[in-house]
């Protein structure tokens, strides 16, 4: 009977076993923490060589008006970058080497003003001149009423995005990958129109490859072996 029970709960237990996923490998990440955009270019120009605080890369900005570039509370962190005066076509852009990594993945944190943009677009390229929209248009959160505001000490995840394209092989160990966050119309976050005034931020920008599920089943089996010295006790 003991042998019995004992081949039950065998049989229960890998019944449990599963998978995780184990942490994304990160190519380079934007925190805006120590890179951070102090220059005000002006129309048409260029926001550059904003570098990578993990791995190597360059993010920039453009505008067709002239922006004003801040550094406020990030999501859940000291900075992030932020910018005014939005028109369909404005963007932020981040670029960095995936030579070695395939399964290429997004992550990044985002949010407007109530009159800041409502829509934006994500882009990809593998030249830095032709690009390719990816999936459709997402939807911009207000920070703040009736949503959280973020502040240097609570992440918000309702403000946070992932974005897979491993499918997109041809972005796969290329020496520049390009992403453009693109404003996509002129509706504000609130539902009306986007004010010159508006604000988009963008925080923790991260390029990475997707992460690969890992199995449990040694920490199960690890329960059996113990399942299996409690039973020999027993029969001593």
């Amino acid at each position: 009977m003991k042998k019995a029970l004992f081949l039950s709960l065998a049989t229960s237990s890998l019944l449990l076993v599963t998978t995780v996923s184990m942490p994304a490998t990160e190519i380079a990440k934007w925190t805006f923490e120590t890179s951070q955009p102090l220059a005000a270019p002006g129309a048409a120009n260029w926001l550059t060589n904003i570098s990578a605080e993990v791995g190597t890369g360059t993010a920039s900005a453009l505008h067709s008006g002239a922006s004003v570039y801040t550094t406020p509370a990030g999501n859940g962190s000291a900075h992030s970058i932020s910018s005014t005066n939005w028109t369909v076509g404005d963007l932020y852009q981040f670029e960095a080497s995936t030579v070695g990594f395939s399964t290429i993945q997004l992550e990044w944190d985002q949010a407007s003003s109530g009159t800041g943009p409502g829509d934006f677009k994500l882009f990809y390229s593998t030249d830095g001149s032709a690009f390719s929209q990816f999936g459709s248009d997402y939807t911009i959160l207000v920070n703040g009423a009736p949503n959280a505001a973020w502040n240097s000490s609570t992440v918000n995840p309702a403000f946070h995005y992932i974005v897979d394209l491993s499918s997109i092989t041809a972005l796969d160990n290329i020496s520049t990958a390009y992403f453009r966050l693109v404003d996509g119309n002129t509706t504000s976050a609130n539902g009306g129109t986007v004010a010159a005034t508006g604000t988009d931020r963008v925080d923790n920008f991260t390029i990475e490859i997707v992460p690969e599920p890992q199995s449990l089943s040694l920490c199960l089996l690890g329960g059996l072996g113990i399942l299996s010295c409690r039973f020999a006790r027993r029969k001593k």
